[in-house]
């Protein structure tokens, strides 16, 4: 069993960066992970995974190139660096674990889930 809790959210105004963390309460070094995030009034999204090795990434069009997904395994935490944040990446953003790589990397897919943390980009 692995439970996942999530820090680093808040606001931020548009141009700057955060860095979320999913700590994992169970070993994460077998899973891959990934970070989702779901807008008011719309579906949950993938935003970036990475392979349990650390090695393999991926990334949703709308954050390559602003956005890092890293892990240390030894730590058993995740984190999403993001820079250059819009307004448009305003939303509760969640890490999940799963067992399974390759694209696309669907909600459905995942095997763990955290609760979120929220993300406010202002304009």
């Amino acid at each position: 069993q692995v439970q996942l809790v999530e820090s680093g959210g808040g606001l931020v105004q548009a141009g700057g960066s955060l860095r979320l963390s999913c700590a994992a309460s169970g070993r994460i070094s077998r899973y891959h992970m990934g970070w989702f995030r779901q807008a008011p009034g719309r579906e949950r999204e993938f935003v970036a995974a990475i392979a349990w090795s650390g090695v393999t990434t991926d990334y949703s069009d709308s954050v390559k190139g602003r956005f890092t997904i890293s892990r240390d395994n030894a730590k058993n935490t995740v984190y999403l660096q993001m820079n250059s944040l819009r307004p448009e990446d305003t939303a509760v953003y969640s890490c999940a674990a799963f067992s399974a790589w390759g694209p696309p990397f669907h909600s459905s897919r995942m095997d763990y889930w955290g609760k979120g943390t929220l993300v406010t980009v202002s304009s």
